[in-house]
């Protein structure tokens, strides 16, 4: 840490569960405010998982680096500091990662020996690990991270005492772990409690109510950022109110703490005690719940800037671009007190209105289209990369003379949505009324700018996979079933509602050069576009065996093999029969698929019990034994896929007999109506995992 510069610095090490990270030791900055961060997944996009998992040195000289490239660190940190990051390895074996906080060189990258010396630092630590390891000490991590060494916190030189205990205002001296050193007089006396009861104890134990959620935002940016923080804290929990300012003035060695009095913050809403209530007839617990009220709204204020946390982590959730934009709406807006936003992507050096929220009715369409050489600031800001805030309309109007603006009053965020470099759109924030931003507000509102980026981009490629699959489905799927003397088919595919919305069921009906007829389903493992390429070469392969005049047994075990021959490790179910239109004889053979639904003329329905093998593509000698049956005039035959029938935490013989009680209540004719009814419950489910495929087959005179 002293070598390369640092104020703070820790080791994170492997825990015993698999892909988890812990921090393991750190020092040079208070521990319990960083608990978010104690545990870290390896497959996060954060420096400590990508310096892990790449086994490369990840070195973040400033906020703006570490924006371009972890905009979900900086949401969280949204404060100018550097950090830099080296992986704990020897050999092939990943042990952990080297740490280092410091402060933050504004476009000046991290020099050749400072990196140099962190290696160096990571391959002393990584040697020492191994030979623990050949010792036979386990090199896991297990509960909380432990601080590191530090000396004991300063009281100060005599000379320093007396000057400090000149000033009127309190002043406490705190070391980079957050330890109480110094206390001048005045501190004492504002706080009621002598100095050597609290030297060396940590401030947020002595003075508890600092530690209220509230603040602690405040304290990171004292910690981290370097620069003076200032805000309103309120001692005690009893009314009447006694609020204090705390300034806090940070160094590399220590943090020196004032307080003051200081008038209720405008955030905090009156107490029961300040509006003139007559303290006599208020209860304890009606003013503790008062001092909770301001206290929670200072937190809602105060925590404005650590929401934005929820958006990063529901944008992970967002597959779709129509998604991504309502995660937006919901998160960050509220999170920052908009009420305007406005979505454009980029395409072919044109910016498209994706998504739009509380703009006045068409007020946009005229910005729909716009070219990359347009002076607007929504362009502007995508083209120079640098977010652009106007705290009034007038300094909007000021810039860009001319421009249509939707409101006299209010003020506008207009971000630049960059994902790895390449740019993606842009996002505009809009509010009701002229409003400052903070540099907090700032770096917070162009990291998840980024973050958001990132979403779009993988929503598009998600979109045009999607879109890919879909189609690949289509085509794949048959567009019409033969038409038959004695015989009518009906066929009905609905996707999943989660995921590529695709998958590998299918069905299909082949005429056989022998004059039988082939009905056929199946239901390929996964989802996506690998899953509906399998499907159309198993539709083919089964069809190609249907033509040949193969019998069922023949079509099952050849269309096994082939799978395997294809794909190892890939399986599916299938059910195919074999029926004569002329005498209603069926020859059926099953390879792990749910068994079919008989509905008899007279309304009785049965499931039937179908000998059968396992699923394709598990063994190559597997034997598919056929049974035989016959389809009466009037009588109606169901082939389905498992998603018709399964529900999760549901048995599947509920769905099945839910299936066959809605099959023998269907009219037999018209089929279609049969099969929109067997089907239309399956529809409605906004929450689908699974794809279906129905075939019904019915006898008819």
């Amino acid at each position: 840490m002293e070598a390369v510069g640092g104020y703070a610095a820790g080791v994170y090490l492997r825990s015993p569960t698999t892909g988890l990270l812990l921090m393991a030791v750190f020092t040079g900055l208070p521990l319990q405010l960083f608990r978010p961060w104690w545990r870290m997944q390896v497959n996060r996009p954060y420096p400590v998982a990508e310096a892990y998992r790449s086994g490369q040195a990840v070195l973040l000289h400033d906020a703006e680096s570490a924006m371009s490239r972890f905009p979900q660190l900086m949401a969280g940190l949204p404060f100018p500091f550097a950090s830099l990051y080296e992986p704990v390895t020897a050999g092939t074996e990943r042990f952990g990662v080297l740490v280092v906080l410091r402060e933050a060189t504004p476009g000046i990258p991290v020099g050749t020996a400072d990196r140099e010396r962190l290696r160096r630092a990571a391959e002393r630590l990584a040697a020492d690990l191994v030979a623990l390891a050949a010792a036979g000490a386990p090199v896991l991590w297990e509960g909380d991270p432990v601080s590191g060494p530090a000396p004991p916190p300063e009281a100060g030189a005599e000379g320093a005492r007396r000057a400090a205990d000149r000033l009127a205002q309190a002043v406490l001296s705190l070391d980079r772990q957050g330890r109480i050193g110094y206390v001048n007089t005045a501190a004492e006396h504002l706080l009621g409690i002598g100095g050597p009861q609290l030297q060396g104890r940590l401030l947020w134990e002595a003075l508890p109510w600092l530690g209220h959620p509230a603040y602690e935002d405040h304290f990171r940016a004292g910690f981290m950022s370097g620069e003076p923080v200032h805000f309103a804290a309120r001692r005690g929990r009893h009314a009447p109110a006694q609020w204090l300012s705390v300034d806090l003035y940070p160094s590399v060695d220590g943090v020196t703490l004032t307080l003051g009095t200081s008038a209720k913050p405008a955030y905090a809403p009156a107490s029961r005690a300040d509006r003139g209530a007559d303290a006599a007839t208020a209860s304890a617990a009606d003013t503790d719940a008062d001092a909770d009220a301001e206290l929670h709204a200072s937190a809602d204020e105060a925590s404005a800037l650590y929401r934005p946390v929820a958006l990063a982590i529901a944008l992970t959730e967002a597959v779709t671009a129509r998604q991504v934009s309502a995660v937006v709406t919901e998160e960050l807006l509220p999170a920052f007190g908009g009420r305007q936003l406005a979505i454009y992507l980029l395409d072919e050096r044109h910016l498209y209105l994706a998504w739009e929220t509380g703009f006045p009715l068409g007020f946009l369409n005229r910005f729909d289209g716009v070219s990359l050489d347009v002076r607007l600031p929504g362009v502007e800001t995508l083209t120079t990369g640098r977010a652009m805030f106007f705290e009034s309309m007038q300094h909007l109007a000021a810039a860009y003379p001319g421009i249509p603006l939707d409101a006299d009053v209010g003020a506008r965020a207009f971000l630049p949505l960059i994902a790895s470099g390449r740019p993606v759109g842009s996002c505009i924030l809009g509010f009701d009324a002229p409003r400052g931003f903070s540099p907090e507000e700032r770096t917070a509102l162009t990291a998840l700018a980024g973050l958001i980026a990132q979403a779009l981009a993988r929503a598009r490629r998600y979109d045009s996979e999607a879109a890919l699959a879909r189609g690949l489905q289509s085509a794949l799927l048959p567009h019409r079933l033969p038409v038959r003397e004695h015989v009518a088919t009906v066929g009905r595919y609905l996707p999943g509602t989660q995921g590529m919305d695709v998958g590998g069921d299918w069905y299909d009906v082949v005429e056989t050069g022998t004059g039988l007829l082939a009905l056929v389903i199946g239901d390929v493992q996964g989802h996506g576009v690998a899953a509906a390429a399998t499907m159309g070469q198993l539709r083919s392969a089964v069809r190609a065996f249907a033509l040949s005049g193969s019998t069922p047994q023949q079509v099952v075990s050849g269309t096994n093999q082939l799978l395997i021959d294809l794909d190892p490790g890939q399986f599916a179910s299938c059910c195919y029969m074999l029926l004569d239109p002329e005498s209603g004889s069926v020859m059926a053979a099953r390879a792990g698929h749910p068994q079919p639904l008989l509905r008899h003329p007279d309304g009785r329905t049965e499931v039937l019990d179908l000998a059968g093998g396992v699923v394709l593509g598990i063994d190559p000698e597997a034997s598919y034994p056929v049974t035989e049956l016959r389809l009466t005039t009037g009588s109606v035959l169901a082939l389905y896929t498992d998603g018709l029938v399964e529900k999760p935490g549901t048995d599947i013989d509920v769905g099945v007999e839910r299936l066959r009680k809605a099959l023998a209540a269907a009219r037999p004719a018209p089929l279609t109506e049969a099969a929109d009814r067997l089907i239309s419950e399956a529809g409605n489910t906004a929450d689908r995992p699974d794809d279906i495929a129905l075939l019904l087959a019915s006898r008819t005179d």
